[in-house]
């Protein structure tokens, strides 16, 4: 019988990737705590609707990528291609979106059909962090100053953050005209074909193809922070004079358009210059329409979302932590008691194996030895009758018999004395 393999872009996560994959998210609920951020846990399915709505028709995530089956009912199910749009749902439905600030964050498998390649998985996952309930540009760099925090956190290095401003739905439309104009005369030598049917429904996007061609042809397109209203400027003039006071190190792109229709005014990207050209680590912005377009109450927004596979590629695998004690019953008869001194151990606090049967003492040792714990505990005939163990240092080296109840206590002192050498 053949064997069943996993899916292609799906992929398994042992030790030391899974290992990696719980300090991220760690080290998201102690950073993000600090901030005022509290764990929400979403669904990863939902309605189609949802993210035709917040994402835009227009997209290449509605079009091409969302993984879309209808359920045994004919309804219209979607594996979520992105976060924010379900956490937007729960408030909502909650009631928790009109209540003032609401501040969350979350983390979880997404999924997109893209072709797999190094860091983008067709099951992907990440970091999301949402500030739902108020306007102000301060949380737009509070919130870009805990990302930076997040990822200084995880230890990352040579990073860039992108900013820009994408105008509100009062000024964004004078741009988009102007953008428009600028296209019309492209045709299909000068573009891809994905941006000749973007070069009307939604101009935008053009401004972020990673087309060669296109990127060439459109490097004089008109800038969107050339056209912003008072408001929209003066709120990224006063974003962009946090980050200054705060010492953060910032470039502005306004080509930068991120990949989803819901953004307004701040947007921004953390790229790499360590992994490739699929460098970019995270991303994020404000949403004032979004809450709304959902059908919630019409209040303002801003996040980010980190990609966890792109996190992982620059974080330095640690080894698994080695044991503390690795049990030898040389004795058949003492396998329950072993069994049984082990657990013990661990209610103390202390992390180990037992064996479950009888193997030889070199074979038993032998796996000690390999498992790189600190202490080997021999549990012999003499040993059970006298209701003591023989405790082998495999570090510091030599051994000494120990009483059973003495051993939480002889192991602690015996590690504390270790870490100190």
């Amino acid at each position: 019988m053949d064997k069943i393999q996993k899916i292609k872009g799906f992929a398994d996560l042992f030790p030391p990737d899974s290992t990696v994959f719980s300090f991220i998210e760690e080290t998201a609920r102690q950073v993000f705590s600090r901030y005022g951020y509290k764990e929400l846990r979403v669904p990863v399915l939902e309605r189609t609707e949802l993210f035709c709505r917040s994402i835009g028709e227009e997209t290449d995530v509605v079009q091409k990528e969302m993984y879309t089956f209808p359920d045994r009912k004919g309804r219209s199910l979607t594996l979520r291609p992105e976060a924010t749009a379900g956490v937007m749902r729960a408030l909502v439905e909650d009631g928790r979106a009109s209540e003032g600030l609401a501040k969350y964050f979350a983390y979880g498998p997404m999924f997109r059909y893209e072709r797999p390649q190094k860091g983008r998985m067709r099951q992907f996952h990440q970091i999301d962090v949402e500030a739902v309930g108020s306007p102000d540009a301060l949380l737009d760099a509070e919130v870009l100053l805990m990302l930076d925090q997040y990822l200084r956190a995880l230890g990352l290095t040579n990073l860039v953050i992108e900013l820009n401003s994408l105008g509100c739905k009062a000024c964004r439309p004078v741009f988009l005209d102007t953008l428009r104009e600028f296209l019309k005369g492209m045709h299909k030598e000068q573009l891809c074909e994905d941006c000749m049917r973007r070069k009307l429904s939604n101009p935008l996007r053009v401004l972020d193809c990673k087309v060669p061609q296109c990127k060439e042809f459109t490097a004089d397109a008109p800038k969107i922070t050339d056209h912003l209203c008072p408001d929209c400027a003066d709120h990224f003039a006063a974003v962009r004079r946090v980050l200054d006071g705060a010492n953060l190190t910032y470039t502005l792109n306004p080509r930068l358009v991120r990949g989803l229709d819901y953004y307004v005014r701040t947007t921004f990207e953390i790229v790499s210059g360590d992994i490739g050209s699929q460098s970019s680590v995270a991303g994020g912005g404000r949403y004032d329409g979004l809450v709304h377009s959902i059908g919630g109450p019409d209040v303002p927004g801003v996040g980010f979302a980190c990609g966890m596979e792109r996190l992982a590629l620059l974080i330095d695998k640690k080894a698994e932590p080695a044991p503390d004690f690795a049990l030898v019953v040389l004795d058949a008869t003492g396998l329950e008691r072993g069994l049984l001194l082990a657990q013990e151990l661990r209610a103390a606090g202390f992390a180990g194996e037992a064996p479950y049967a009888a193997k030889s003492a070199k074979s038993q040792m032998r796996a000690a030895d390999k498992s790189g714990a600190a202490f080997c505990l021999v549990l012999g005939s003499d040993e059970l009758a006298a209701g003591t163990v023989v405790v082998k240092n495999m570090r510091a080296g030599g051994q000494e018999t120990v009483s059973q109840d003495l051993l939480p206590a002889h192991l602690r002192a015996r590690l504390v004395a270790g870490q100190e050498d």
